[in-house]
């Protein structure tokens, strides 16, 4: 029997502010337990919340890059729930008005090919704390500085048919969130988490199954893991005869399996009721067009530009917008005079390599440029702008790519009668191979080339090589 998979997602992502949503506490990672707190964050009788401004621009910068409806007028409500890290007893968030409704994200889906998933919301709400349970055996212990941070919580529709849609779409809403500059969106920090909704139903129903709830996933690779054993779970568990109950799950990334948590809350469960102490939040076209205005060129229109305007493939557009930082490297070095192809191979070659292993590039736009030009003009060889392109990484600042080159002993020797001495001492040790060239074998030229190359320590031109060769080997 043919099943078909249905998946949405609810994202949360925590805004890139320097305070939490409702109170002047600092919103920072790896702090001490419990030293970012307050009267507010810790719901201490008469403390009254006050919204972080920059997290509701941030929001709605974040609704626009979605193409979403940003509504003038939304309303916090308290979702109630008791729980340890929880000291209010109820959440802060936003219900049955939330800032925005609709939008979608479009990715590239290995099945079905370039396709949307539908967003059926994005609203602000506050964090809840943590609890942890590996910190004193037997003990589960709270910290609160994550109380209170500032959230947008994105939910897609049920659009998505497989794990790995789902893992793609995860890809491109991150990418969009970062260019636009709402969050970093780090799954190591918690400033993305995901739940993962999946139900499956019979091929050509219309009709969606009982869909469970996993959370406890820390990558995008686990939340495919995760969907996948769900997904397997499910069918195995129908085809049996068996039903499927609506429950949370947690996933174990060591044993690649889920375990039910408790049961599935609906919306009733947790009360919903406005805000006594929250005004209805009223934002006017003016801050909503200023938010628009300031959205950078989000990544598929800056990939569709890089094939357009630099001739780029799909695939090294892709590879370049990848990550906003990435993509104003090329486009810098690019700027900087340098042809647009050539940089592709060294931004995502040589340079990329050290942008991933500490987040940086450490040689700049214009050293990348003139290190090119020099490259294309014969003064260092390819290989030797490896050499050159290594050092400037550790060199001064703006050192000069053609100095370096210098200093190392790089720059290729283009003197026709150091050459010539160089060509004349390679031919001389290879007497079979020059009888074999002349006897036909004319793919020796290369051997020839690469022996002087090596004769010479890199330095020789190897343009002003062949001809050399070609005509000593004619004699």
């Amino acid at each position: 029997m043919t099943w078909e998979t249905v998946i949405g997602l609810e994202v949360h992502v925590q805004q890139g502010t320097r305070t939490k949503m409702f109170c002047g506490c600092v919103a920072s990672f790896g702090d001490p337990p419990n030293t970012n707190v307050c009267p507010t964050c810790l719901g201490l009788p008469g403390a009254l919340p006050v919204p972080n401004a920059e997290a509701i621009r941030l929001a709605v910068r974040g609704a626009l890059a979605l193409g979403a409806t940003i509504h003038h007028e939304s309303v916090f409500a308290r979702k109630n729930y008791f729980y340890p890290d929880l000291p209010k007893g109820y959440q802060i968030s936003q219900f049955d008005r939330p800032l925005s409704t609709g939008g979608e994200v479009w990715f590239e889906s290995l099945e079905r090919g370039r396709i949307a998933c539908s967003i059926t919301r994005l609203h602000v709400e506050e964090d809840a704390g943590k609890s942890l349970h590996d910190r004193y055996p037997g003990h589960t212990a709270v910290d609160l500085n994550r109380a209170g941070t500032p959230l947008a919580e994105i939910v897609s529709g049920p659009d998505l048919r497989s794990p790995a849609e789902a893992r793609a779409y995860l890809v491109a809403l991150k990418q969009i969130l970062v260019y636009a500059g709402v969050s970093d969106c780090s799954m190591e920090k918690g400033t993305l988490r995901v739940d993962a909704n999946l139900s499956v139903r019979r091929a050509g129903e219309t009709k969606l199954g009982t869909k469970t709830e996993i959370k406890n996933m820390n990558s995008f690779a686990n939340v495919e893991r995760a969907l996948t054993a769900e997904r397997e779970r499910q069918v195995a568990l129908l085809e049996s005869g068996g039903r499927v109950e609506q429950v949370s799950l947690l996933f174990n990334a060591a044993t690649g399996s889920v375990r039910p948590s408790r049961s599935k809350e609906d919306s009733h469960d947790y009360r919903y009721f406005p805000d006594p102490d929250l005004p209805h939040l009223v934002l006017d076209e003016a801050f909503i067009e200023e938010q628009r205005r300031a959205l950078p060129e989000l990544p598929d229109a800056r990939r569709a530009r890089f094939e357009a305007a630099y001739g780029l493939s799909a695939y090294h557009a892709q590879e370049l917008t990848g990550e906003r930082a990435v993509a104003d490297y090329f486009e810098a070095t690019v700027k900087a005079g340098a042809e647009a192809k050539a940089v592709v191979g060294w931004v995502l070659g040589d340079a990329m390599a050290g942008y991933n292993a500490d987040g940086t590039f450490a040689v700049s736009p214009a050293q990348l440029a003139e290190l090119i030009a020099a490259i294309a003009d014969g003064t260092v060889s390819n290989q030797a702008a490896k050499q050159v392109f290594a050092a400037l990484g550790t060199a001064p600042p703006n050192t000069s790519a053609r100095v370096q080159a210098a200093s190392l002993g790089l720059v290729q020797v283009q003197d026709t009668g150091a050459l010539e001495g160089w060509v004349d001492e390679v031919l001389a040790a290879h007497p079979g191979e020059v009888a074999r060239y002349k006897g036909g074998e004319a793919k020796l030229i290369g051997f020839f080339v690469g022996q002087v190359m090596k004769k010479s320590g890199g330095k020789a031109d190897p343009k002003g090589v062949t001809p050399i060769l070609q005509r000593k080997l004619k004699g």
